[in-house]
């Protein structure tokens, strides 16, 4: 799969899908107008790419190698370290009936910080290259806790001034509020019926065309900040690293020996590497 592939896919994004990560991203006051039938679900999703939508929208988004401040690095730019999911999906009679995750990469869901009152996706995709996926893409053997990805870990770095520090804190991919069969069942639903309430937006207005995509690219949901992350966004020089690794073939030290240059060999990674400019 080539990375132009994906600019006939929809993209749309998971909010709320690691504990505390919408209360360090400055969004929680936000979504306190949306409530949830469990305590620990993730609030709804929002798109970041519609095809041919006569908005921002319309901009495809994702490059593997850049992102680009256009200008707006006042605005709080801030890396959200994630797992991309890209699915097949089934589309009849004006409603999604299913949803087939074939692989996942690593992805950056770069996101905006105003907090301005206008809807998530707004904040999402400000122009071209300000997102980002890793073309190490994997194959998903099966989306369920006997597959590949239950053992996979996302990790976050940036690297700025030739300092690595840790961006995102260390996670398995297990540990997502939802996920797998859970997961894709949440999405078929709010795909269907999610309506407009605070900074979420009704969804079934970007599917009149979903025939004509080739698939769906779903950002899982962002993992938790570290200090670093917490306390600095964006500067231009910045060097992005996201990494989806195998935990059991890799250890966190391998990442960061892949960052400071070393020979380490990333058999089962799929790696990410950005610079903003």
């Amino acid at each position: 799969m080539l990375l132009d592939d994906l600019k006939d896919y929809l993209g749309f994004a998971v909010a709320g899908n690691f504990a505390n990560h919408l209360g360090e991203a400055g969004e929680a006051d936000e979504f306190s107008v949306i409530k949830t039938e469990e305590k620990d679900a993730p609030k709804g999703m929002f798109p970041f790419y519609i095809k041919g939508h006569d908005s921002f929208l319309g901009t495809y988004p994702i490059c593997d190698e850049v992102i680009y401040t256009h200008g707006r690095e006042n605005d709080n730019l801030q890396v959200e370290a994630e797992v991309a999911l890209i699915c097949d999906f089934i589309y009849e009679n004006g409603k999604v009936k299913d949803i087939v995750p074939k692989y996942f990469s690593a992805f950056n869901d770069c996101s905006i910080r105003i907090q301005d009152g206008n809807k998530l996706s707004t904040k999402k995709n400000w122009g071209e290259n300000t997102k980002g996926i890793s073309q190490d893409i994997i194959k998903i053997d099966n989306f369920t806790e006997d597959g590949i990805l239950n053992r996979y870990h996302i990790a976050s770095f940036i690297k700025r001034d030739g300092i690595v520090h840790d961006y995102g804190t260390t996670s398995a991919v297990k540990s997502y509020s939802y996920f797998f069969k859970q997961l894709k069942d949440w999405m078929i639903d709010k795909l269907n019926t999610q309506e407009d309430c605070g900074p979420l937006e009704e969804l079934t207005q970007f599917m009149t065309n979903a025939n004509e995509a080739k698939g769906i690219l779903i950002a899982a949901g962002a993992t938790a900040y570290a200090d670093f992350g917490k306390k600095n966004f964006l500067q231009k020089g910045d060097e992005i690293f996201v990494y989806v690794y195998d935990a059991h073939f890799h250890s966190f030290d391998d990442m960061y020996n892949d960052m400071c240059g070393m020979d380490t060999f990333l058999s089962k990674c799929s790696k990410l590497h950005q610079i903003v400019q």
